[in-house]
């Protein structure tokens, strides 16, 4: 992506609540993903067996034979696909435990990990999105792995979502794991819900962003977005 699409098309986040779009019956929600009180009463085994239910019942519905050899094991298939894989960011238990350690090289600038490839789904229709999170920080006395930090992009994106959640709620970890409120995401997604149903526009992206305590500053904001970039 060009810096100028970036820096034109890209607009801050509020992290506090946000607005989507009114189509399709959308509404805004918290940053927090809408989870009922009793989400994790149930083991996952038990719903694997209930989505595997439902979901033949869904397949049977549609007219599909699931005698055929090649359909008769999807709607497991599907089901433990839904639990223990697309959306097992659902689950606290999977949450990554980032380990942190001291900033003994008393690196002051900026810390970026770029082109994180992400796979999430869209919650308005279930359909895929995917793209590239951007992440930066500033360390305030502590660092963290770098593979964690792809780890709570991962560990978000496996649920149902809107980019501009998941957008929030990345930075969010970032500044609690790490105590600081020096953090920059950038995201840039494809959405097939865009390309492939409704308008069917295979071309078109969406860009987000946040950005909190020095990334406010033009000029670090401008670097961060630089290298981004950059190849």
């Amino acid at each position: 992506m060009r810096q100028k699409e970036i820096s034109l098309n890209i607009r801050p986040i509020n992290p506090d609540v946000y607005l989507d779009d009114q189509g399709d019956d959308h509404v805004g929600t918290s940053y927090n993903t809408p989870l009922r009180a009793d989400a994790f009463d149930i083991p996952d085994d038990e719903k694997v067996e209930k989505i595997e239910k439902h979901f033949r019942e869904i397949m049977h519905i549609l007219g599909l034979d699931l005698t055929d050899d090649s359909l008769q094991g999807t709607p497991r298939r599907v089901a433990k696909m839904y639990v223990k894989e697309v959306f097992s960011g659902l689950n606290p238990k999977n949450r990554p435990h980032a380990r942190l350690f001291e900033n003994k090289y008393n690196y002051n600038q900026m810390l970026v990990e770029k082109e994180i490839t992400f796979y999430s789904h869209c919650e308005h229709h279930f359909v895929p999105i995917y793209g590239k999170a951007h992440v930066a920080y500033f360390s305030s006395g502590k660092v963290i792995g770098l593979s964690k930090i792809n780890r709570i992009v991962q560990y978000y994106s496996k649920r149902p979502q809107v980019q501009e959640r998941l957008t929030v709620q990345i930075a969010r970890e970032m500044m609690r794991v790490l105590k600081t409120e020096d953090v920059g995401v950038v995201i840039d997604a494809t959405h097939l819900c865009v390309a492939s149903r409704g308008v069917g526009d295979t071309n078109s992206r969406t860009g987000t962003a946040y950005f909190s305590g020095k990334f406010n500053d033009e000029n670090i904001k401008r670097e961060f977005l630089n290298y981004i970039n950059s190849k």
